[in-house]
């Protein structure tokens, strides 16, 4: 059986340098996706949410594996857009205000049928309110700027800064959502080995 580590597939994307700002080219992919707003180290909310999204990865990869595709794959990781409504009154410690979308990339064999299947599947098993909002889209980010952040959460501000500097200094602007794909298992790892893709979507001046 053919297994895919899209990680690898995919290395421009999930696997930038952690010294070098890279620009990318992001193209339109699917993922499942789920909305919500809140302190993500306090919410319920949250936490349900990533639990449906990753319930629903893994479900969808069994079937495509034991199903007439017959491939297995590594479920991607977590992924996070950021934001308030009002960029220019952001508070890094008002965290209750954040809103966020909590998106899993999936690979183009897995279909609306198949998601469908799985939620199924899922709903038939754990009662987790967050599933019914959970929704199969596409998504384009297009030319994005990214840098691989090693440590803490709690430090992503010096990465984020070298980032927007890199970002004005080449003649571009902020366009669209803070974004960050986490490729760590927190539970895990100890917090100064945790990986964090940070990118921030791009256009010209």
């Amino acid at each position: 059986m053919e297994k895919i580590d899209f990680q690898k597939k995919l290395k421009h994307l999930y696997k930038p340098s952690r010294k070098h700002i890279e620009i990318v080219d992001v193209p339109k992919m699917n993922f499942i996706m789920i909305d919500g707003k809140g302190n993500p180290n306090t919410s319920s909310e949250f936490k349900e949410a990533v639990e449906a999204l990753f319930s629903l990865a893994y479900a969808m990869k069994f079937i495509i594996k034991k199903g007439l595709i017959g491939i297995d794959y590594s479920v991607l990781p977590l992924e996070g857009l950021w934001w308030i409504d009002d960029m220019s009154k952001f508070d890094i410690n008002k965290k209750e205000e954040w809103q966020w979308i909590l998106m899993i990339m999936q690979p183009t064999y897995v279909t609306q049928g198949i998601f469908e299947e799985a939620y199924e599947q899922v709903a038939s098993k754990k009662k987790l309110e967050s599933l019914k909002k959970v929704r199969f889209n596409s998504f384009v980010e297009g030319e994005s700027a990214q840098l691989l952040h090693v440590g803490p959460f709690s430090t992503e501000g010096l990465t984020i800064e070298k980032l927007h500097d890199f970002i004005k200094e080449h003649k571009y602007q902020l366009h669209g959502k803070h974004h960050e794909i986490y490729l760590s298992d927190i539970r895990r790892a100890a917090p100064e080995n945790w990986k964090t893709i940070i990118r921030q979507p791009i256009k010209k001046v």
